[in-house]
Protein backbone atom coordinates (compact mmCIF):
# COMPACT_ATOMS: atom_id res chain seq x y z
CA UNK A 1 0.00 0.00 0.00
CA UNK A 2 1.27 3.44 -1.04
CA UNK A 3 0.70 6.43 1.37
CA UNK A 4 0.11 9.76 0.19
CA UNK A 5 0.03 13.59 2.70
CA UNK A 6 -2.96 15.63 2.45
CA UNK A 7 -2.99 19.34 4.54
CA UNK A 8 -6.07 19.74 6.54
CA UNK A 9 -6.28 23.00 8.15
CA UNK A 10 -2.60 23.28 8.65
CA UNK A 11 -1.85 19.83 9.98
CA UNK A 12 -0.68 17.18 7.77
CA UNK A 13 -2.19 13.62 7.41
CA UNK A 14 -1.19 10.45 6.49
CA UNK A 15 -3.72 8.58 4.33
CA UNK A 16 -3.46 5.21 3.00
CA UNK A 17 -4.34 4.02 -0.96
CA UNK A 18 -6.30 0.73 -1.00
CA UNK A 19 -5.19 -0.84 -3.55
CA UNK A 20 -8.48 -1.53 -6.32
CA UNK A 21 -10.01 -5.18 -6.23
CA UNK A 22 -9.61 -6.26 -10.17
CA UNK A 23 -12.14 -4.10 -12.28
CA UNK A 24 -12.76 -1.51 -9.98
CA UNK A 25 -10.59 1.10 -10.29
CA UNK A 26 -12.65 2.97 -12.51
CA UNK A 27 -16.59 4.30 -12.17
CA UNK A 28 -19.04 2.20 -13.55
CA UNK A 29 -22.50 1.25 -13.17
CA UNK A 30 -24.55 -1.93 -13.79
CA UNK A 31 -28.36 -1.77 -14.62
CA UNK A 32 -30.64 -4.42 -13.96
CA UNK A 33 -30.64 -5.25 -17.85
CA UNK A 34 -27.26 -6.07 -17.83
CA UNK A 35 -27.32 -8.79 -15.01
CA UNK A 36 -26.78 -12.20 -16.72
CA UNK A 37 -29.31 -14.91 -14.71
CA UNK A 38 -27.59 -18.39 -14.46
CA UNK A 39 -28.24 -21.74 -12.98
CA UNK A 40 -25.78 -22.47 -10.13
CA UNK A 41 -25.85 -26.34 -9.28
CA UNK A 42 -26.17 -25.99 -5.69
CA UNK A 43 -29.14 -24.61 -5.74
CA UNK A 44 -32.48 -26.23 -7.09
CA UNK A 45 -32.82 -26.11 -10.95
CA UNK A 46 -35.29 -22.83 -11.46
CA UNK A 47 -33.27 -20.83 -9.17
CA UNK A 48 -30.88 -18.48 -11.03
CA UNK A 49 -27.75 -16.55 -9.72
CA UNK A 50 -26.09 -13.30 -11.23
CA UNK A 51 -22.66 -12.13 -10.17
CA UNK A 52 -23.02 -8.50 -10.21
CA UNK A 53 -19.43 -7.92 -8.39
CA UNK A 54 -16.31 -9.66 -7.90
CA UNK A 55 -15.55 -13.06 -7.93
CA UNK A 56 -17.60 -15.15 -5.29
CA UNK A 57 -14.93 -18.66 -5.63
CA UNK A 58 -12.29 -16.25 -4.86
CA UNK A 59 -10.98 -14.68 -1.47
CA UNK A 60 -12.64 -10.98 -1.65
CA UNK A 61 -15.37 -8.86 -1.56
CA UNK A 62 -18.37 -10.30 -3.94
CA UNK A 63 -21.91 -8.74 -4.56
CA UNK A 64 -24.35 -11.31 -6.41
CA UNK A 65 -28.33 -11.48 -6.65
CA UNK A 66 -30.27 -14.13 -6.06
CA UNK A 67 -34.18 -15.07 -8.12
CA UNK A 68 -36.23 -17.60 -6.88
CA UNK A 69 -39.52 -18.50 -8.15
CA UNK A 70 -42.98 -18.79 -6.29
CA UNK A 71 -43.35 -22.12 -4.46
CA UNK A 72 -39.50 -23.10 -4.12
CA UNK A 73 -37.70 -23.65 -0.92
CA UNK A 74 -34.22 -23.84 -0.04
CA UNK A 75 -33.86 -26.61 2.28
CA UNK A 76 -31.83 -25.64 5.86
CA UNK A 77 -27.78 -24.53 4.31
CA UNK A 78 -25.19 -22.35 5.33
CA UNK A 79 -22.58 -20.20 4.41
CA UNK A 80 -19.04 -19.70 5.59
CA UNK A 81 -19.40 -16.01 5.22
CA UNK A 82 -21.47 -13.47 7.07
CA UNK A 83 -23.56 -12.22 4.46
CA UNK A 84 -25.48 -8.51 4.13
CA UNK A 85 -28.94 -9.82 2.49
CA UNK A 86 -31.08 -6.87 1.10
CA UNK A 87 -34.03 -7.68 -0.16
CA UNK A 88 -34.86 -6.60 -4.09
CA UNK A 89 -38.32 -7.59 -5.13
CA UNK A 90 -40.94 -9.80 -4.10
CA UNK A 91 -41.63 -11.18 -0.02
CA UNK A 92 -37.95 -12.52 0.93
CA UNK A 93 -39.20 -15.68 3.54
CA UNK A 94 -36.11 -16.75 5.78
CA UNK A 95 -36.40 -19.07 9.18
CA UNK A 96 -33.11 -20.23 11.02
CA UNK A 97 -32.43 -23.57 12.25
CA UNK A 98 -31.39 -26.85 10.82
CA UNK A 99 -34.69 -28.28 10.20
CA UNK A 100 -37.32 -26.21 7.98
CA UNK A 101 -40.33 -24.94 9.80
CA UNK A 102 -42.62 -22.85 8.38
CA UNK A 103 -43.64 -21.27 11.46
CA UNK A 104 -40.10 -20.27 12.04
CA UNK A 105 -40.30 -18.03 8.55
CA UNK A 106 -40.52 -14.51 8.77
CA UNK A 107 -41.00 -12.07 5.58
CA UNK A 108 -39.37 -9.18 4.76
CA UNK A 109 -40.86 -6.67 2.42
CA UNK A 110 -38.58 -4.98 -0.42
CA UNK A 111 -35.32 -2.61 0.48
CA UNK A 112 -35.13 -4.54 3.87
CA UNK A 113 -31.70 -5.28 4.74
CA UNK A 114 -30.85 -8.42 6.73
CA UNK A 115 -26.99 -10.09 8.12
CA UNK A 116 -27.01 -13.37 8.65
CA UNK A 117 -23.73 -14.09 10.41
CA UNK A 118 -21.40 -16.63 8.84
CA UNK A 119 -22.21 -20.63 9.74
CA UNK A 120 -26.25 -19.92 10.64
CA UNK A 121 -28.16 -22.76 9.76
CA UNK A 122 -31.45 -21.11 7.75
CA UNK A 123 -33.39 -22.01 5.10
CA UNK A 124 -35.87 -19.58 2.16
CA UNK A 125 -39.28 -20.29 1.02
CA UNK A 126 -40.49 -18.13 -2.05
CA UNK A 127 -43.85 -18.85 -0.57
CA UNK A 128 -45.90 -15.77 -1.89
CA UNK A 129 -44.21 -15.51 -5.28
CA UNK A 130 -40.97 -14.60 -6.75
CA UNK A 131 -38.41 -12.67 -4.84
CA UNK A 132 -34.58 -11.56 -5.70
CA UNK A 133 -32.38 -10.92 -3.11
CA UNK A 134 -29.06 -9.11 -3.15
CA UNK A 135 -26.41 -10.51 -1.52
CA UNK A 136 -22.83 -9.04 -0.37
CA UNK A 137 -20.32 -10.68 1.37
CA UNK A 138 -16.55 -11.49 1.59
CA UNK A 139 -15.70 -14.73 -0.75
CA UNK A 140 -14.86 -17.75 -1.58
CA UNK A 141 -18.63 -18.09 -1.05
CA UNK A 142 -19.53 -21.51 0.13
CA UNK A 143 -22.93 -23.34 1.29
CA UNK A 144 -23.53 -26.56 3.13
CA UNK A 145 -26.67 -28.12 3.51
CA UNK A 146 -27.63 -29.70 6.72
CA UNK A 147 -29.22 -33.06 4.97
CA UNK A 148 -27.00 -35.12 2.61
CA UNK A 149 -30.29 -35.95 0.71
CA UNK A 150 -31.11 -32.27 0.29
CA UNK A 151 -28.10 -32.05 -1.86
CA UNK A 152 -28.73 -35.33 -3.87
CA UNK A 153 -32.21 -34.44 -4.91
CA UNK A 154 -30.85 -31.09 -6.25
CA UNK A 155 -27.88 -32.89 -7.68
CA UNK A 156 -30.36 -35.53 -9.25
CA UNK A 157 -32.50 -32.83 -10.97
CA UNK A 158 -29.54 -30.90 -11.82
CA UNK A 159 -26.36 -32.15 -13.39
CA UNK A 160 -24.09 -29.76 -11.93
CA UNK A 161 -21.30 -28.56 -13.97
CA UNK A 162 -17.74 -29.97 -13.58
CA UNK A 163 -16.79 -26.28 -11.80
CA UNK A 164 -18.51 -27.25 -8.86
CA UNK A 165 -16.89 -29.35 -6.21
CA UNK A 166 -17.82 -30.07 -3.00
CA UNK A 167 -14.81 -28.69 -0.70
CA UNK A 168 -14.98 -29.00 3.28
CA UNK A 169 -18.68 -29.44 2.64
CA UNK A 170 -18.71 -26.18 1.18
CA UNK A 171 -19.92 -25.80 -2.83
CA UNK A 172 -17.90 -23.76 -4.41
CA UNK A 173 -17.75 -22.91 -8.66
CA UNK A 174 -15.00 -22.06 -9.96
CA UNK A 175 -16.17 -20.32 -12.72
CA UNK A 176 -18.64 -17.96 -11.22
CA UNK A 177 -17.67 -14.72 -13.07
CA UNK A 178 -18.95 -11.05 -12.91
CA UNK A 179 -19.94 -10.04 -16.44
CA UNK A 180 -19.51 -6.63 -15.12
CA UNK A 181 -16.98 -6.80 -12.07
CA UNK A 182 -16.56 -2.99 -10.84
Amino acid sequence: MSQKQTAIAGETVKETVRPHQPGESVFKAISTEDIEWKPFGAFPPSVRLAVVVGQPSEPGPYVIRVRVPHGVKLMPHKHPEDRIYTVMSGVFYIGLGEEFEADKLRAYAPGTVIILPGNTWHFHWAKSGEYITQVSAIGPLGLEYVSAKDDREITASYRRPDSVRKHNGHFQDRDLSAPHSL
